[in-house]
């Protein structure tokens, strides 16, 4: 049996065919967005510091089982393994804002120029800037597990890249946007950090400990198991609101929102790719090179859209360019997931 073989036959048939169900989920909140906007209407205002608290508890929801397994004690020992580390901020920091800034200049003012008008191109701009700036905070679990990462070291990845993310967004979105008084809703990504790792990480540490002291680690994976439906329940749920959310702008501008998405189309796939080869090149182990990839692909999307709504309105064009890199996420990181997947055994064990 080969690599990819043994992941599949690991993953249950229920994640086997996640793609389908997150297809399923997709045209299930575009239906019932259009069916009953009042509802969605009221999930969207259900918002602490523009952080959506439906999709938030999803989101834990997704997040908690992931926690529950990592091994604390070996967080002493990452140190020992920095090349994922140093990937993953290199990418993150160094590259990805830039080359997402440089695809938006090529599209929306060259080569789509005459499909769009100059000012909705300079917001548009605007929008994939904050998201090129903005990196994966909490879906980042999700992708890793589903690759079977190292939750210990992912955890590390993600809390580093958080910290970096206070100091940097601002200099660097303020920096490719040539203006100077960006404002960082730090309410925002407080909370964000908050309610997405240090929570679910809490809870996580509380139950990894009630479960070793029950059944030691076999109780721990007994445990993960029962819970794993809930991660990816929380996943489907999550689209079906955030399609549900923005269904209508979907269906009325279906154009642009196709021509935003191909430069973050090419970006998502184009970071992957630099920090995947750079891993492989480097043989860092796959349960560290997938999710160091993946977190550079990714985006945190609340931080973008609640810069973009704090600096350009509501219904500027920049905030659209942060929702569609929302609706391209889901199905981008499952495609690449899966192809990580299958190239498992690029990788040293």
């Amino acid at each position: 049996m080969s690599t990819s073989d043994q992941v599949d036959a690991g993953l249950g048939t229920f994640e086997r065919l996640l793609s389908l169900w997150v297809a399923l989920a997709i045209a299930a909140g575009l239906i019932l967005g259009s069916l009953i906007p009042g509802v969605f209407a009221t999930l969207a205002a259900m918002e602490v510091a523009s952080v959506n608290l439906p999709v938030a508890v999803l989101i834990w929801a997704m997040v908690y089982p992931m926690m529950v397994g990592v091994d604390f004690g070996a967080l002493s020992h990452i140190g020992e393994r920095p090349k994922g580390l140093v990937i993953t901020l290199v990418v993150n920091w160094l590259i990805k804002p830039f080359t997402m800034a440089a695809l938006g200049v090529l599209f929306f003012n060259y080569v789509f120029a005459g499909l769009i008008p100059p000012d909705d191109a300079q917001a548009y701009l605007a929008g994939v800037i904050l998201l090129g700036a903005a990196p994966c905070t909490a879906m980042v679990f999700v992708w890793s597990n589903l690759t079977r990462g190292d939750a210990t070291y992912t955890l590390v990845q993600v809390s580093v890249n958080d910290v970096v993310m206070v100091f940097a967004f601002a200099p660097i979105v303020a920096f490719l946007l040539g203006v100077s008084d960006i404002t960082v809703p730090w309410e925002t990504l407080i909370l964000s950090v908050v309610l997405y790792v240090l929570l679910p990480l809490a809870a996580g540490l509380l139950t990894r400990r009630s479960l070793v002291k029950q059944g030691g680690e076999a109780a721990v994976d007994a445990f993960k198991a029962r819970v794993a439906p809930f991660s990816i329940t929380g996943l489907l749920v999550t689209v079906v609101l955030l399609f549900g959310f923005q269904g209508q702008v979907i269906l009325d501008r279906p154009l642009v929102i196709l021509l935003i998405a191909i430069p973050l189309l090419i970006q998502s796939y184009g970071i992957f790719f630099v920090a995947y080869g750079a891993a492989k090149l480097w043989r860092v182990p796959f349960n560290v090179a997938a999710p160091c990839a993946l977190i550079g692909t990714s985006n945190f999307f609340e931080l973008a859209v609640a810069v973009a709504i704090s600096l350009f309105g509501l219904g500027s064009g920049a905030a659209l360019a942060t929702v569609v890199g929302v609706l391209v996420e889901v199905p981008v990181m499952l495609s690449l997931v899966a192809f990580a997947n299958r190239t498992r055994g690029w990788f040293p064990n």
